[in-house]
């Protein structure tokens, strides 16, 4: 599968995560650097989206996107930490939990929050493959344990089988 279409141009699916990793990085440097949104937005459009970064090339990511996911989980983090801390195992709470994995953990269930128009299975097949840019053991997992167990809360739905509906 290639990340193009015969236009040449990228898929939006692609650029979109592109946008979730640098959403989950910036929310990281917020996070670790007290960096403030507007700041951290605007050093990761000028600087970092589909750019070029310590002689790697970034695909490119859709800004929008991008945006919406910080600004998002930025202004419904007071909703989205209860949501996360209900669904951890209790020998994980949030405030252990690495920066890294909490930014992960808060743009799945701002997704399954907020973008229903983008199908739950989706938004954690995709926070999974993000959290395995940043780690090789069990946290993976634990993102996909979390998101699945807040989707199947938020969303029941679209778990239902197809013989039930």
């Amino acid at each position: 599968m290639t990340d193009a279409h015969p236009s040449g141009s990228m898929r939006p699916a692609n650029q979109r995560g592109a946008a979730r990793l640098a959403a989950v990085q910036a929310l990281y440097q917020m996070d670790v650097g007290g960096t403030t949104l507007p700041a951290v937005v605007a050093e990761f459009e000028a600087h970092r989206l589909g750019r070029e970064l310590e002689g790697e090339e970034l695909r490119p990511a859709d800004a929008g996107f991008f945006r919406g996911i910080v600004g998002g989980v930025v202004d419904m983090q007071r909703r989205i930490d209860p949501i996360i801390h209900g669904a951890l195992p209790p020998d994980w709470p949030l405030k252990r939990i690495d920066f890294t994995l909490r930014a992960v953990l808060r743009c799945g269930v701002f997704e399954l929050l907020e973008r229903r128009d983008i199908p739950a299975k989706v938004v954690i097949t995709e926070y999974v493959d993000v959290a395995r840019a940043f780690f090789a053991a069990e946290e993976p997992g634990l993102v996909n344990a979390v998101l699945d167990h807040v989707a199947r809360a938020l969303r029941p739905d679209e778990f239902k089988s197809a013989a039930a509906r």
